[in-house]
């Protein structure tokens, strides 16, 4: 391994709703952008089977190439547009186009040419520009031949669409239609009037999409409405019909592959379908749970996709049933309860949906399930002040969560409840045990579990901005009714009044720091005795911390004027301080390290040290342009083998950080690769591969294997049949081009025998046919059976793996002799 090859990398949870999703032609795979790559997901498993990367800055838009469906281009920030094997994940090849691209766009009768929409100088205007692409037989290939067509453009690909067949593009902008017809240049203007009306309805276009056989334009706009747009080839004589459901505005419309039904999604969360352009006719898909952002349909017309806000894309069937969910990385309006680890799956754990927990896998990149915490129906208003999920911490091995939830409306109207969740077996996740409303009279700022693992029973600890902490714990609650155990408060703390800020407990849990606006509080956890104060006036303490393991004698604290303080618990002492401004202060659980992330107007820099010393042990300077806000550790499944110094940090856990937008970075120590489960690549394999005559034989032979294996007979009755997988006839029919195979007739008596059981025994091999094993002595039989057995031990390690081989009885060795001279000639006749 090379150890000078740390770098930041994207691991996940980027945009999954970036751009609209894509179809394959035969509607298997849907494609999205992510980020920097493009995913490609199975629409019947929801599996991620491929992850294309090779683009440098963030994926801008994909589409299918219409000569060829089995092959993907994509166009990117970074000034690139490539063409992919999406069945294999292989780039093709890379046309160089030079500015920064913000969509494609690729007409049906395109010939060797894309349009792809960029940026000029100023930073609001946007170019519709054609590209040729030149032929080469090299990967890389230069392509900055721009030719003009619309100035004045949308950046959004949503309000740029062709044609009737690329005979004219639509594109629509703040309140003008633009239609321009590319054989005769000639553009047409269509503008609506940007003054509300009385019912203070918003004329802005804000998408657009074309009936696919008739020249007819659908236009989205703010106020709800559908506008379909006729006989705009002349901007005299257009007409326009209004389509009026949607309350709020249209975030995006398609059209079926017939063109029988328009499809339109918004707000509302409900997927329209307008059939025959008629306003009586229409159906509803409702409750999908956030905004729909992006409608897509695939090119075989039976699924339809919808993308959500929440960073999930719905595949639908063509009767508007639901059939599968692709949920990335849920983005919240803020992650006001920080980054966790579930101990029991290894998720991460953060603000999923408006009131709930997301549990977020970060090997498959998807989320495992929500918890709701509220558990109130959610009301999509921005005006509407909402109960809000604020803080939420596990215990060390995940038996018991907390959560915090308020809603503030005023001063004087403020509510408050602390829930306390169990994990059940039966059920197999998170039930509510103890509810505790208005445990402290303001909002709640800090929430910790004393994790030690020799700790008794289990404790919580408050801090509120109403001066006290609180400390609970687990106590008896049965009575003469049930047997049942809740949480109740065993302790309060406070001082000088002061607002508690912060709190966290010591590695062996017998202190907990409490922080006081400016000063730091160290009690005893048995006695709940204040043990020393720590004052430095360097402003509000904003983080705070114990060392561990090596260094478990040390407090770590930030303050508010950008200084990192270390305490010695043993002198009661400032060990030493630093000049640094800490937005994120995560101590690794599985070491004595201590990431430190700051902030600078340049952007984000990382520090690793150990508290020990204040002379840092790694630092990596702009992790990333804008804030990082949350870091975490996670465990490795297999630990890395750093040696030096610099990178030893890593080799246990894998620090994981989200930034202001909701980016979740990490530190990679390998080239990156696509992480594809078994699973994905098993069905990836089966889905490539034709169904052929051979492979519904084999596909039955293996089945009639396991369902030998499952019967209740002993191993002495079964006889094991070869492993067709290692037969290089069968090999040679499944793999092999049809037009240059043999004839049938030489295949076929070669296809029988390679089905016969072969003669690997050594008793068959050295004992003539004509002598009758029978007459051979009982002590040379049994010489040969342990001969057999051993030969045939040798025989299962070497060739077949796990499978056993039966030892064949004298009668049925005898049965095998007479069987092998039976004449197969005649088969060769067929």
């Amino acid at each position: 391994m090379v150890e000078g090859s740390v770098r930041v990398v994207r691991c996940g949870g980027s945009l999954l709703n970036f751009r609209r999703a894509v179809f394959s032609a035969d509607s298997k795979f849907i494609f999205c952008v992510s980020g920097d790559f493009v995913k490609v997901y199975s629409t019947a498993t929801e599996e991620c089977v491929h992850v294309l990367h090779g683009h440098r800055n963030l994926v801008s838009g994909i589409l299918l190439n219409p000569n060829n469906h089995l092959q993907l281009y994509s166009c990117s920030f970074d000034g690139t547009v490539k063409l992919w094997d999406y069945l294999d994940g292989i780039l093709i090849k890379t046309y160089v186009v030079g500015p920064k691209l913000h969509a494609l766009f690729i007409p049906p009768c395109a010939e060797e040419s894309i349009f792809l929409t960029i940026s000029k100088e100023e930073p609001d205007i946007f170019q519709l520009v054609s590209v040729k692409l030149p032929k080469s037989s090299s990967q890389d290939v230069e392509a900055r031949e721009l030719s003009f067509v619309l100035d004045y453009v949308n950046q959004s690909p949503k309000c740029i669409v062709f044609g009737n067949e690329g005979e004219y593009i639509a594109a629509v902008r703040d309140f003008y239609l633009s239609v321009y017809f590319l054989k005769k240049k000639k553009t047409c203007n269509f503008t609506l009037p940007s003054t509300k009306n009385k019912k203070n309805a918003n004329n802005k276009f804000t998408c657009v999409a074309c009936h696919p056989k008739e020249d007819c334009i659908a236009s989205g706009h703010m106020d709800g409405k559908i506008r379909l747009w006729r006989s705009f080839h002349d901007d005299r004589k257009y007409t326009y019909t209004c389509l009026h459901w949607h309350h709020d505005v249209v975030m995006d419309l398609a059209f079926t592959v017939s063109g029988t039904s328009l499809l339109s999604g918004g707000r509302e969360c409900v997927l329209v379908e307008w059939r025959d352009g008629s306003e009586k006719n229409k159906e509803f898909l409702p409750r999908l749970g956030s905004t729909i952002e992006h409608i897509s349909v695939s090119p075989a017309g039976d699924l339809l996709c919808t993308s959500h806000s929440d960073n999930k894309i719905t595949v639908i069937h063509r009767n508007l049933d639901a059939s599968a969910v692709i949920q990335g990385l849920v983005k919240d309006r803020s992650i006001s309860t920080g980054l966790m680890i579930d101990p029991r799956t290894k998720a991460l754990v953060l603000n999923g949906k408006p009131g709930h927990l997301q549990f977020y896998s970060l090997q498959g990149d998807k989320q495992l399930y929500n918890l709701d915490i509220i558990q109130q129906e959610y009301i999509n208003d921005d005006g509407l002040i909402q109960i809000e999920l604020t803080k939420a911490a596990f215990d060390c091995s995940g038996t018991w969560l907390a959560t915090v939830e308020q809603r503030q409306e005023d001063e004087t109207e403020f509510e408050l409840q602390l829930k306390l969740w169990t994990y059940s077996k039966k059920t197999q996740g998170f039930v509510l045990n103890t509810k505790i409303t208005m445990p402290h009279d303001h909002p709640i700022t800090a929430l910790r579990f004393n994790n030690a693992e020799n700790h008794e029973k289990p404790t919580l600890v408050t801090a509120s901005r109403d001066g006290h902490f609180k400390v609970w714990v687990l106590a008896d609650d049965s009575d003469i009714y049930k047997k049942a155990i809740g949480w109740t408060c065993d302790f309060v703390g406070s001082y000088h009044k002061y607002q508690a800020t912060n709190c966290c407990f010591s590695e062996d849990g017998s202190l907990l720091a409490v922080s006081f606006e400016e000063i730091v509080t160290i009690w005893d956890s048995e006695t709940w005795e204040l043990k020393c104060t720590f004052c430095q006036r360097a402003g509000k303490i904003r983080h705070l911390c114990f060392g561990r393991m090596t260094c478990s004698k040390y407090l770590l604290g930030t303050t508010e004027n950008a200084i990192l303080c270390c305490w010695n618990l043993l002198s009661c002492s400032l060990q030493w301080s630093a000049k640094l401004n800490v937005s994120v202060l995560e101590p690794d659980p599985y070491s004595d390290h201590v990431a430190a992330v700051s902030q600078s107007a340049a952007g984000s820099d990382l520090f690793v040290f150990k508290p020990s010393e204040p002379r840092p042990l790694y630092i990596q300077k702009d992790v990333s342009r804008e804030e990082v806000q949350w870091g975490v550790f996670v465990p490795r499944d297999v630990p890395e083998s750093f040696t030096s110094e610099a990178h030893q940090w890593l080799n246990r856990s894998q620090f994981y950080f989200l930034t202001k937008s909701q980016c979740l970075l990490t530190f990679s120590t390998k080239s990156p690769e696509e992480k594809l489960t078994p699973t994905s690549r098993q069905l990836l394999a089966e889905e490539s591969l034709p169904m052929t005559p051979f492979s519904s034989i084999l596909g039955k032979h293996r089945q009639q294997q396991q369902e030998s294996r499952s019967n209740d007979t002993s191993e002495s009755e079964l006889v094991q049949l070869p492993l067709t997988e290692n037969i290089p006839a069968i090999n040679e029919l499944l793999h092999t081009p049809a037009h240059v195979l043999p004839s049938a007739s030489f295949l076929c008596s070669l296809f029988v025998n390679s089905l016969l059981l072969s003669k690997e025994t050594k008793s068959t091999e050295e004992i003539p046919d004509d002598v009758d094993m029978e007459e051979k002595k009982e002590s040379d039989d049994s010489d040969e059976e342990n001969d057999f057995t051993e030969k045939a031990q040798e025989t299962n390690i070497t060739d077949l793996g796990e499978d056993v081989i039966h030892q064949l009885s004298k009668s049925e060795e005898k049965e095998l002799r007479k069987f092998r001279k039976v004449d197969y000639s005649w088969l060769a006749a067929l």
